[in-house]
Order: C-alpha cells, then sequence, then structure tokens
C-alpha cells in the first residue's frame, strides 16, 4: 500500500505550474500533438509531476498517433487507480495517481498492436520524465 500524499489546494497550486494544476488538479486535458513527451521515445521512466511516484517505463510506451503520450501498461499495478469518468457524455476510464490522486489522462481498450490492447493516453504536464544513464 502506498503512502498517500495529501496537500491544500493552495499548495497545489504553489507547487504546481498553472498548466499542471489545471490538468492533474481540475482534471484537464492539455492540446494534443503539442506537448513535451508525444513523440519522446527515449529510455527512461516517467514520474507523476505532482508526487514523484514512479508509474510508466519507457519500455511500455508506444506511438498511439492520438496526439498525447500513450503507453501499454503501468509500471505497477498499484501505482495508477482506474475510474469511470461519465464527464463530457462520453463512457471512459480515468487514470489517476495512486499516491496523490492527481489526474494522468484516461486508458482506452483499442491498442490491438499493444501486449495488453490498453492505451494509457496520458497528458505531458501529468508526468516528468528521467532518462536512463
Amino acid at each position: 500500500m502506498l503512502d498517500k500524499v495529501e496537500r491544500t489546494e493552495a499548495e497545489w497550486r504553489e507547487l504546481l505550474s498553472p498548466e499542471q494544476y489545471y490538468v492533474l488538479r481540475g482534471k484537464g486535458t492539455e492540446r494534443p500533438f503539442q506537448n513535451e513527451y508525444d513523440e519522446l521515445f527515449e529510455p527512461g521512466v516517467y514520474y507523476c509531476a505532482a508526487c514523484d511516484l514512479e508509474l510508466f517505463e519507457s519500455e511500455a510506451k508506444f506511438n498511439s498517433g492520438c496526439g498525447w503520450p500513450a503507453f501499454y501498461a503501468a509500471k505497477a499495478e498499484d501505482r495508477v487507480q482506474l475510474t469511470a469518468d461519465q464527464s463530457h457524455g462520453m463512457q471512459r476510464v480515468e487514470v489517476t495517481c495512486a499516491r496523490c490522486d492527481s489526474h494522468l489522462g484516461h486508458i482506452f481498450n483499442d491498442a490491438p498492436t499493444t501486449p495488453t490492447g490498453q492505451r494509457y493516453c496520458i497528458n505531458s504536464v501529468s508526468l516528468k520524465f528521467v532518462p536512463k544513464e
């Protein structure tokens, strides 16, 4: 079980950039094809931008063409939480960080070329990439 990270909204606003706050705490979405990690395929690890929890490995990243970073699996099942999301008149599954409850993106079962068939569609601003040495 992961230790939860809890902060006040004022603390989150101080810690995160305005765009990060909009996505991570406000459940927003960054613009597709105009983000930092969509086309990054270097070896490394992706961490939660809000609490530094290790979320995804570059080996699970693939080019889905969706405009956001896509992964076929999380680092471990206990790193992310999946919740039904019926906002905006759609049926989706939201992906949040298991440690700080920050919004990361959504997961879809539409990736037939991946080992899991899943596509974790994740906002770049929700992530911090650390290259492997």
